[in-house]
């Protein structure tokens, strides 16, 4: 069983910087969609950005300009580099990967990080 590990979270002052990897423990991040996404107290879980296998990668309005994401297959994980931080930042970060092999669709996703952005 593939298992997703996040790691960075932490508190920050706004307008710092903070990396987020998720490390997965088997060789799928260069063939898997991995995205990031993010909980607020009280609220649903929201999409923040995704890298495609192919490179490709798209970001949530509210991120775009700020964050960035990036992988590196050789080392299993995917990065989240998020500048310029804001308060309204604060929230739980998850990384979850798709695996499409065939027909069977196989998703993981990790425990989550706790990002706090303080004002």
């Amino acid at each position: 069983q593939v298992q997703l590990v996040e790691s960075g979270g932490g508190l920050v002052q706004t307008g710092g910087s903070l990396r987020l990897s998720c490390v997965a423990s088997g060789s799928i991040i260069s063939d898997s969609l991995v995205g990031w996404y993010r909980q607020f107290p009280g609220k649903e879980r929201e999409w923040v950005a995704h890298i495609l296998n192919s490179g490709s990668t798209h970001y949530a309005d509210s991120v775009k300009g700020r964050f960035t994401v990036s992988r590196d297959n050789a080392k299993n994980t995917v990065y989240l580099q998020m500048n310029s931080l804001k308060p309204e930042d604060t929230a739980v970060y998850s990384c979850r990967a798709v695996l499409i092999l065939g027909v069977k669709i196989s998703e993981y996703w990790g425990q989550g990080t706790q990002v706090t952005v303080s004002s």
